[in-house]
């Protein structure tokens, strides 16, 4: 195995008894296909579907079980909730993969990753039922973690942007980023979710047009955002997430797709009767769908 002989620094690469910082893993605890889930306690969740599990780890909200269901070997993996947690995990994830620990320098060959992210959200459109399951084709990222990245843009970035801002005027409350889930992936799950894009916001309150004592500056955010139209697509749901997950892997070389069990339509103001059975029948469908090809 050749390296690239850039020595990375203490202060830049933290390691805590050879583990990576915040995720506590050894570099052979992680597969090379990662599942993410938001909630630590939804990682059991995925696993008990695992016909066996090799290691468990955790630590503060990030907890990592890797296994296998029959030959295939998958690591779940919590994320926490935003793109501020993204960040750290995509980057140790790579890290992981990517980075000799011993001697602190990149690897001259990149193992990709293909990762799937597991989730909730709510639908922006009145028409999507809840309880159905919705595969982000696309992100907007209403946040502003990719703007710290130098990475390539989207071709359809700069006309995006120019439709959002004529959309909105003036009350385009951040200069939002655009990027698309790996084409294989989506092909794999295509027969069990609806495609649409995904708008990542930076919060869960007034970031989602949400009301409660804290005056929102866009009262009719929602709104804005289920009437934009672009070339005929139209935004679907909410989330705080894919984006991130989306814009790093996509700096970095890896696969990514994002499900969210639809639990909530902001539109109707409904929310599911029983989310936990919509979570359970979302992660036994991809878990099988995943496991009938080779990643």
């Amino acid at each position: 195995m050749s390296i690239i002989n850039t020595r990375i620094g203490e202060s830049e690469l933290i390691l805590r008894d050879g583990r990576i910082y915040h995720l506590d893993l050894l570099p052979e605890e992680l597969a090379s296909t990662i599942i993410t889930v938001g909630d630590p306690n939804r990682v059991p969740q995925v696993s008990k579907y695992f016909d066996r599990i090799e290691s468990k780890r955790s630590h503060r909200e990030l907890v990592t079980h890797t296994g296998y269901i029959g030959t295939t070997r998958l690591s779940v993996v919590s994320t926490g909730m935003s793109t501020a947690n993204i960040d750290i995990v995509i980057n140790e994830l790579d890290a992981l993969h990517n980075i000799c620990f011993e001697q602190r320098c990149l690897k001259d060959q990149i193992t990709p990753l293909s990762i799937i992210r597991l989730g909730t959200s709510g639908a922006i459109q009145a028409e999507t039922p809840v309880d159905s399951f919705m595969l982000s084709t696309a992100a907007l990222g209403f946040d502003g973690l990719m703007h710290f990245y130098d990475s390539s843009q989207h071709p359809q970035q700069e006309a995006i942007q120019a439709a959002l801002t004529a959309h909105f005027g003036a009350a385009l409350p951040v200069s939002p980023y655009y990027t698309e889930a790996s084409m294989r992936l989506q092909a794999l799950f295509a027969s069990f979710t609806t495609p649409g894009i995904t708008v990542t916001c930076g919060g869960f309150y007034a970031p989602q047009g949400r009301l409660l004592r804290a005056k929102p500056k866009q009262p009719h955010f929602i709104e804005a955002l289920s009437s934009f139209d672009f070339n005929g697509r139209r935004l679907s749901n909410f989330e705080m997430e894919t984006a991130g997950i989306y814009g790093l892997s996509h700096t970095l070389g890896f696969e990514c797709c994002s499900i969210s069990a639809i639990i909530a339509n902001r539109a109707t103001k409904t929310f599911s009767l029983d989310p936990e059975k919509t979570i359970d029948t979302l992660i036994k469908t991809t878990l099988e769908h995943l496991t009938r090809t080779s990643l």
